[in-house]
């Protein structure tokens, strides 16, 4: 653990904590640049793969009929612009698998604007759709699982928050304290850089954001794991079904993502479909890694950086890390 803690250090310098879970048990829980086993920190898109998770336990509870139910059927008073036909045959399975075409280049154009929005759902709808066609895979890094937030919502009559305290959160032991609405760019940017905030972020509707906004412990990441690579049981109890952990964690996208050359299943990330390793993976270089075939979980919580340009590097860089130095070490 010495060496590994020296690698970190010095190649991996916004890791906040890892936790190696083996075989159920702690074999480490480390942490660095001033956090502890308290800090909560922006896990970014690792959210969606919690979102994915609440979507399989509303199945479950008979909540939501089925994934291919059409997303509009959860917004009745949504009017699509004229002509547009696209966005009408969307279905909850399809905005899993980031099949969904959206009317924007470049991602990054949408973010101020997004973030300027009170209802971040009318604004993803608006998006959703254009002239390409649905099933080709398309990352969408903000605002696509904002949709699924939404329907979560309208399917429970909870708040999303509400809705993963009582079925995922507490059976867990991870607390999630509160929502949190931005009033200025400033709160946000500060909220991405603390290590002691607990909550969720939503808008000013209450629905919580679908893809970011969810702040975590290294062990609450660590757990999330654990109950997957159990399929789907904690505690005896099982949480999410079986099915629902095994469908979501195999490729479904039939076009891997070149940035990443990473598969994709429902929401979640497939690394290796042979060592059957699977991950949860947010920006700045959070990851909650799942291998089955050596019953291990890791899970790596890091800091804002803003300097990190590279996206697919970094996450290559963090799986070769557990590869090379987690895996064998446990």
């Amino acid at each position: 653990m010495k060496e590994i803690e020296k690698i970190i250090s010095s190649e991996h310098s916004n890791i906040a904590g890892v936790v190696v879970l083996k075989n159920g048990d702690t074999k480490c829980e480390s942490y660095f640049n001033n956090c502890n086993a308290n800090s909560r920190i922006h896990v970014y898109s690792v959210s969606k793969s919690i979102i994915s998770a609440l979507i399989g336990i509303a199945i479950d509870k008979g909540c939501i009929q089925s994934i291919d139910q059409k997303i509009l059927d959860f917004f009745p008073n949504y009017t699509p612009k004229k002509n547009e036909w696209t966005i009408q045959d969307v279905t909850i399975r399809d905005m899993l698998t980031m099949s969904v075409p959206y009317k924007y280049k470049y991602p990054p154009y949408t973010h101020i604007r997004y973030f300027m929005s009170s209802d971040w759902i009318k604004f993803t709808l608006d998006l959703t759709g254009g002239k390409k066609t649905i099933g080709e895979f398309r990352y969408a890094p903000l605002i696509g699982p904002d949709i699924l937030s939404g329907i979560l919502v309208k399917a429970t009559g909870e708040s999303v928050l509400d809705f993963a305290t009582k079925n995922l959160f507490s059976p867990l032991g991870i607390t999630v304290k509160s929502s949190i609405v931005f009033r200025t760019a400033k709160e946000q940017f500060a909220f991405n850089k603390a290590t002691n905030i607990s909550g969720w972020a939503s808008d000013k509707n209450g629905i919580n954001s679908g893809g970011w906004g969810l702040t975590l412990s290294p062990m609450d990441m660590a757990k999330v794991g654990q109950l997957y690579l159990d399929g789907g049981v904690w505690g005896g109890k099982q949480i999410v079904s079986t099915d629902w952990v095994d469908e979501s964690t195999k490729e479904h996208s039939y076009s891997r993502w070149k940035e990443f050359n990473l598969a994709y299943g429902y929401l979640w990330w497939v690394i290796d479909n042979n060592e059957r390793t699977f991950a949860a993976i947010g920006g700045g270089g959070n990851m909650v890694y799942v291998n089955r075939s050596k019953n291990i979980v890791v899970s790596i919580a890091s800091l804002f950086d803003p300097k990190v340009k590279d996206r697919a590097g970094l996450v290559q860089n963090r799986i070769s890390f557990i590869k090379k130095h987690i895996e064998p070490m446990s």
